[in-house]
């Protein structure tokens, strides 16, 4: 750790909080990146990719009905999840996920960005405005209720754009602070969100199990698992309020 008078920021600060998989990895979900290029035995492309859907539409959809079970039966928020929660009773904490899960919501977060989609979410084909809660599981005989077209798991695949960037940028600029937690430094643009911070001017931190692949340009970090860094960091930042 250094840097830590960078954490001296007034209560009510908001604070940009990025999150990745090294989160909900604590409480049971497995990381598309744990082993090879596979996620649940399945390689990416296979089914995180808009060819994988048009190639086999029934395996990319068993593989998501099969997640959202996951998710929903029985899955929980962490304490990693519940001092993101806690903060917010001293900062405005803004959750930029590129988790697909709901653990953040589990936890009580009350503002939350979900970049990469949603499980509990499903989307038209035709249409990306028509988004629509799904708790079921999706096959191809699902018909949008707005247009009767083909319904399709409302995950951002790799070739997709990140949903609501405009406003996330917009949160950047308003933001005292940025954190990531559990995130590899890898995927774009989320990667980008740090280097976006420094050329703001204001204090970047990590807080992930290893180093990130682009851990040199934040100004803090703690390497330990997100359940116990997220702890330390929030007492850090209570303690130094201004």
């Amino acid at each position: 750790m250094n840097n830590e008078p960078l954490l001296q920021i007034p209560a009510n600060s908001q604070i940009f909080v990025l999150t990745g998989a090294g989160i909900s990895k604590e409480s049971g979900i497995q990381t598309f990146r744990d082993s090879d290029g596979l996620w649940n035995n399945h390689r990416i492309e296979d089914v995180a990719s808009p060819e994988g859907f048009y190639r086999n539409p029934t395996l990319v959809y068993d593989f998501y009905n099969n997640r959202r079970k996951e998710v929903n039966s029985g899955t929980e928020a962490n304490k990693g999840h519940f001092d993101l929660y806690e903060l917010e009773k001293t900062f405005k904490i803004n959750i930029i996920t590129q988790n697909i899960d709901n653990l953040h919501e589990k936890a009580g977060s009350s503002s939350i960005i979900h970049m990469h989609g949603e499980l509990n979410k499903a989307r038209c084909i035709m249409n990306d405005s028509h988004v629509f809660d799904w708790f079921e599981d999706l096959n191809e005989t699902h018909k949008c209720p707005e247009c009767d077209s083909q319904m399709r798991p409302h995950i951002v695949w790799f070739g997709e754009m990140p949903l609501q960037m405009d406003e996330i940028h917009n949160l950047a600029e308003q933001s005292a602070l940025f954190l990531s937690i559990g995130t590899s430094g890898e995927v774009y643009p989320a990667a980008g969100f740090v280097t976006m911070f420094n050329d703001m001017r204001k204090p970047t931190v990590e807080l992930n199990l290893e180093p990130s692949r682009n851990q040199d340009q934040f100004n803090f970090s703690i390497h330990k698992p997100a359940t116990v860094a997220v702890e330390e960091f929030k007492n850090l930042l209570i303690k130094n309020i201004k």
